[in-house]
């Protein structure tokens, strides 16, 4: 119960990594504001994982409409009163390469993935509790290096690590600490789409293309959401008091940077 007492905001937080977060906080003693584009599908995972309603609540938020996000983290705060936690764990992948027209998803990749955590930090800053705020970003081992016809993304989670180096000295006088998560490959929707994605773009099968990714992963298997969560806990509690301006590698070996 590390958690207990703790008001979280996820976003993201239905499906993949974020419902893995937000199942493992509840587990811990928070309660959970949980966010989707999808309103319903917000509600119904919130309700799936808290049957009562008591200790999760879920909201509709659109990270590239910032009226959206204004309203997404007032409704956050009425529910639960002062924030404790931030989340930003919603994401948007895709391929992007250079001499392909992709201007649109490189304009939706950047303002998700980057500038979506940006106003969503700005958004929640006047709940957070005094003296013991913690913002967690989900970025990526490709915030610490590049893969051909991703420059969005990994631009974007690059920017995710520079957000949260800035921040982290920006907030410490609030006693809100700033970390981020830099996840491997996760088995999550997004990363089976991802796989399907480059395998089709390299003319093989996914599983084909799943063991040749695999071959740079030392631990040898994909992580799974819920190995994510356990650090984020610790991130989120009062043990991690001390750390700021982090970003953590959780690739099972792929990058020691």
């Amino acid at each position: 119960m590390r958690l207990e007492g703790k008001n979280a905001l996820v976003t993201g937080g239905a499906v993949g990594i974020g419902r893995a977060l937000s199942e493992r906080f509840l587990s811990e003693g928070a309660r959970v504001v949980l966010t989707s584009r999808d309103a319903a599908a917000a509600a119904r995972a919130a309700l799936e994982m808290d049957p009562g309603g008591e200790r999760a609540h879920g909201v509709a938020l659109d990270l590239l409409q910032r009226d959206s996000i204004r309203a997404s983290t007032n409704e956050a705060a009425s529910w639960l009163g002062p924030l404790d936690i931030l989340v930003n764990n919603a994401g948007l992948s895709g391929r992007t390469p250079v001499d392909e027209d992709s201007e649109d998803l490189w304009d939706r990749i950047l303002a998700v993935n980057l500038d979506g955590p940006f106003f969503m930090v700005r958004a929640v800053l006047p709940y957070l509790r005094p003296g013991g705020g913690r913002i967690i970003q989900i970025s990526s081992v490709l915030g610490k290096f590049g893969v051909a016809a991703r420059s969005a993304y990994c631009a974007s989670k690059h920017g995710v690590i520079g957000l949260t180096r800035a921040l982290a000295p920006e907030l410490i006088g609030a006693g809100i600490t700033v970390n981020a998560i830099c996840p491997g490959w996760v088995d999550t929707d997004m990363a089976r789409h991802g796989v399907q994605e480059a395998a089709e773009a390299l003319g093989m099968t996914a599983d084909q293309f799943k063991a040749r990714a695999l071959e740079e992963v030392p631990l040898g298997r994909f992580l799974e959401a819920g190995d994510v969560a356990g650090l984020a806990v610790y991130l989120a509690s009062d043990e991690a008091a001390g750390m700021t301006g982090q970003s953590i590698n959780f690739s099972g070996g792929a990058t020691t940077a």
